[in-house]
């Protein structure tokens, strides 16, 4: 991942800066690709920035238009357009005359990569003069400024910094959800369910509004985007939006997990399959999970809960669910040796753990 913004990428982008502004000095971003070594890509965003902020002009309208001249060439484009973006944001914060000019030009940057991580220091500074700038990109032409309209104001969006205003005003993005959520593009309606998925972290009982609003007035792509939407309060068993997507409390019977193997030798695959049966009277509709309960470092338990499938079943009626869950080390999700377990959930309910082990 580091690796999207290498001593290549920044060469290239020292090429199209100097084609855009011919004679300008660029010594210092010349010399950063060298100087990238180990670092994390959100450091060599910050490193690039830094160079380019020392070789372009201190004035935001002068930068901006090389920017702009840039932009004329297709190829400007790939992930060094996020320092760039960055330094945009820098240069657009130093002067409040060029707020709206620096979101504007974030716009235009956006469709070469995107500007979600560089708008957030702007919502910082001032949200009330950011958002309805960026509520009318929800009628913007092009689907990636529209994306950026609901992917740049996620309260926990990935790889980004945390917006205090947004998280202490979590319904201030919802006219913009609203204007988006029927959007013709899948890009920007799986942006939306994500943000909503963002808001259940901090307002369940908001998020379920919503959703049950939008599900009054659908399209053909609204329940996709609620079910999307509602992932986490699914999985965390929330009544009202097992409700809204119809997966009432049921009679079952789930039998305990045949485990493949009760050790699982890192990196490998837990592979499990089990029984569930319908013990009520009427067709019924059934979220399935699983819950894995991780070994930390402390020899406590932390869980997560992941999604297996949704099936209906008729009264009576059975069927043999399985599932192979890889287990390695990530950067997000690090491995310990030691007692693991696993538990299964249906309709929010949870039903019969079983036991197992990792090894490194």
């Amino acid at each position: 991942m580091n690796e999207l913004i290498d001593a290549d990428a920044v060469a290239r982008l020292r090429g199209h800066v100097a084609s855009a502004a011919p004679g300008l000095d660029l010594a210092r971003l010349a010399a950063v690709g060298g100087e990238l070594g180990d670092l994390s890509l959100r450091e060599r965003t910050d490193l690039v920035s830094a160079a380019l902020l020392a070789d372009l002009p201190a004035d935001y309208p002068s930068t901006a238009a090389i920017v702009r001249r840039a932009l004329a060439d297709p190829g400007f484009a790939g992930w060094t357009m996020w320092p760039v973006g960055e330094t945009v944001t820098t240069l657009a914060l130093a002067d409040a005359a060029y707020f709206d000019d620096g979101l504007a030009l974030l716009a235009e940057i956006t469709p070469r990569l995107t500007s979600e991580f560089a708008i957030r220091r702007m919502l910082e500074a001032d949200l009330p003069r950011a958002l309805p700038v960026v509520l009318a990109w929800t009628r913007h032409p092009n689907d990636h400024v529209r994306r950026l309209a609901s992917e740049g104001t996620r309260a926990f969006l990935p790889w980004a910094i945390r917006v205090r205003s947004l998280l202490a005003a979590p319904d201030a993005t919802l006219p913009i959800l609203d204007a988006l959520y029927r959007d013709e593009s899948d890009y920007v309606r799986r942006s939306v369910a994500n943000h909503l998925n963002d808001l259940a972290r901090q307002n369940p009982e908001l998020v379920v509004e919503v959703a049950t609003r939008w599900s009054a007035e659908p399209d053909e792509n609204t329940a996709w985007v609620v079910r999307h939407g509602l992932r986490t309060l699914v999985k965390k068993a929330h009544p009202g939006a097992l409700g809204l997507l119809g997966f009432a409390p049921v009679s079952v019977e789930v039998g305990a997990p045949v485990l493949v193997s009760p050790t699982v030798t890192l990196p490998g695959e837990l592979g499990f399959s089990f029984l569930l049966t319908n013990t009520g009277q009427t067709t019924e509709r059934m979220a399935v999970d699983y819950v894995v309960h991780f070994m930390k470092s402390n020899g406590s338990q932390a869980e997560k809960v992941f999604k297996l499938t949704a099936t209906t079943l008729a009264p009576g009626e059975s069927v043999t669910l399985t599932k192979r869950h890889a287990l390695r080390q990530m950067t997000t999700r690090v491995h310990y040796a030691g007692r693991h377990t696993l538990e299964l959930q249906v309709n929010g309910a949870r039903h019969t753990r079983t036991d197992f082990d990792v090894v490194l």
